[in-house]
């Protein structure tokens, strides 16, 4: 079948070309009853837009682009991008964007793929997660001029607008908890070590560690995945001098976590307290219930859709700073008893 044009759908809608062109492109010119027309006609027409007819037509294709560096398993076992795309689609179906999510292999991947979308107009602007220190993608997208906004800190985010959290104070909301309940032993299990994220968190462990005189504290790298904090939880509990107290950087490390104590025969939260950050529901199902740092991460994802699109309009659009997590106590974490 032939592919079906603006003409068609003029034709069958009742209205000039170029009303199709203002309907289609979400601008001023139609009034509401016609613009549903024409959208409604092409809809059955299944009419779509060349990009590069739009890019040179300059027209906005209501998009926003995200792009992971991760494996596409990640999203169904990872609660925190669950609960961040939900706030992302909130806040971007409210003003009728739609929400480009890509997952790649690689750096120079996700970097072909801001090219590519600016050159073809596929996108009005991007989402940058995960970002690291010197980060070439900022750079990148800075040269573009692709409308751009880091969920991440402001150190690792350039010119570019930024939404964040001090993951600092977190980090020492729990610790000093732990110190309180009689832990000298604490350990971490982190993030992946490039991210700027975890880069403070580990400075801010290791900082609040030595005020406190906790010498043994100890972090160890995992990469987010229940595997590998399985992986370093068995580490942990095998030392001598384990630790009695373990902070973890997400939920489904940590959920691994307390499955390695109960197969080791360590006692939850007797002989190991347990932290999770980023309480998810998942955390409050266990036996016993994991303490946990506690953000809204839905809140999140719809205050960062609302600067990217801010940026979009061309107004002027500063970093923001969010609520930071704020310890949640719960069955997982006690009184050390000497």
């Amino acid at each position: 079948m032939k592919r079906p044009t603006i003409a068609d759908i003029a034709r069958e809608a009742g209205v000039s070309k170029g009303a199709v062109s203002y309907a289609l492109n979400g601008r001023p010119g139609v009034s509401p009853a016609t613009r549903e027309r024409i959208l409604a006609v092409a809809g059955r027409l299944n009419f779509h837009a060349d990009s590069n007819a739009r890019a040179l037509a300059g027209a906005q294709a209501r998009v926003v682009g995200l792009t992971l560096q991760r494996p596409p398993s990640t999203l169904g076992v990872e609660p925190f991008f669950m609960e961040l795309i939900s706030g992302l689609e909130l806040e971007l179906s409210r003003h009728s964007y739609a929400l480009l999510l890509q997952m790649v292999a690689g750096r120079d991947e996700e970097l072909a793929f801001y090219e590519r979308w600016h050159s073809e107009a596929r996108v009005d602007g991007v989402l940058v997660c995960d970002v690291r220190t010197g980060d070439p993608r900022v750079a990148a997208l800075e040269a573009l001029g692709l409308p751009a906004i880091v969920i991440g800190p402001p150190d690792a985010s350039g010119s570019l607008p930024c939404v964040w959290s001090d993951d600092a104070q977190s980090m020492e909301e729990a610790v000093q908890y732990l110190a309180a309940l009689g832990h000298r032993r604490v350990a971490r299990v982190g993030g992946i070590a490039e991210f700027a994220h975890t880069a403070i968190r580990t400075a801010a462990f290791t900082g609040v560690c030595d005020r406190l005189g906790l010498a043994d504290a100890v972090t160890v790298a995992a990469d987010y995945s229940g595997e590998s904090g399985a992986r370093a939880t068995r580490r942990l509990l095998s030392r001598d001098d384990r630790p009695t107290a373990i902070i973890y950087d997400n939920d489904i490390m940590a959920v691994a976590g307390l499955s390695v104590a109960h197969e080791l025969g360590v006692a939850v939260p007797g002989q190991l307290s347990i932290v999770a950050w980023d309480d998810s529901p998942v955390c409050r199902l266990l036996h016993p219930p994991l303490t946990a740092l506690t953000r809204d991460i839905g809140a999140y994802g719809v205050r960062a859709a609302h600067l990217l699109l801010a940026a979009i309009a061309g107004d002027p659009v500063a970093s923001t700073r969010g609520e930071p997590a704020h310890l949640s106590p719960r069955g997982s974490t006690a009184r050390l008893i000497p």
